[in-house]
């Protein structure tokens, strides 16, 4: 079993995916660490996030292991990953690693849940579901600031709504692979919903489509 979540920024969908991985048994992989880590070791090499080569150098040396989970929910690593991300070579670089994670058979586990922008689209178009999960803006902020502020974070919440808008705007306008609802996927406002709710219709969504005996 394949499961590919997409959405854009604080709309849930890691929650959702790593819920959804522990109740099916399945491996989880959030991509949009892949892109954090290419975005922060960039930065640490000394260079610039936007530029090409510099991007490119570092996703192909990507080294997850060298990264703790703060390195990569920093504010500093989203905005670099929104960068990295808009440039082909950078998304061309990590696109297998993500298929052969979605296609491999980890030990004991029963398939794979994948998080990201264009799982739906481009990492596995074949996925046995889709689920695209959006909410409004200002819930997305207040959802991006608690979770920044809680990490210690001094943060300016007119800043936030700034660089998610910023960031919105790269994920939907790029050229390659860009966010955007998949034909066959299905639609989740988590806007108003808490994160159980929102478990409760996904895991709905995906039993109604498997029979019993597979679950």
């Amino acid at each position: 079993m394949i499961i590919a979540i997409d959405g854009p920024a604080a709309s849930g969908k890691g929650t959702l995916a790593r819920r959804l991985a522990e109740s099916l048994n399945l491996a989880y992989l959030d991509t949009g660490s892949l892109y954090r880590a290419t975005g922060v070791a960039t930065i640490r090499a000394g260079g610039d996030p936007a530029l090409e080569a510099d991007a490119v150098k570092a996703a192909k040396a990507l080294d997850l292991a060298k990264f703790t989970p703060a390195d990569l929910r920093s504010e500093e690593a989203g905005i670099a990953a929104s960068k990295v991300a808009f440039i082909p070579a950078v998304r061309a670089a990590l696109l297998d690693f993500q298929r052969n994670f979605a296609r491999s058979k980890a030990s004991g586990k029963a398939g794979a849940v994948l998080d990201g922008r264009d799982i739906g689209t481009v990492v596995c178009p074949d996925a046995d579901f889709k689920i695209f999960i959006e909410a409004d803006l200002e819930t997305r902020v207040r959802r991006r600031v608690k979770e920044l502020r809680e990490t210690g974070e001094n943060i300016i919440e007119a800043r936030v709504r700034a660089d998610m808008q910023a960031r919105d705007a790269r994920d939907q306008d790029r050229t390659v692979a860009p966010l955007k609802l998949a034909d066959d996927a299905f639609r989740l406002d988590t806007s108003a919903l808490t994160a159980d709710e929102a478990f409760a219709q996904a895991r709905a969504y995906i039993d109604s489509k498997v029979p019993k005996a597979k679950r």
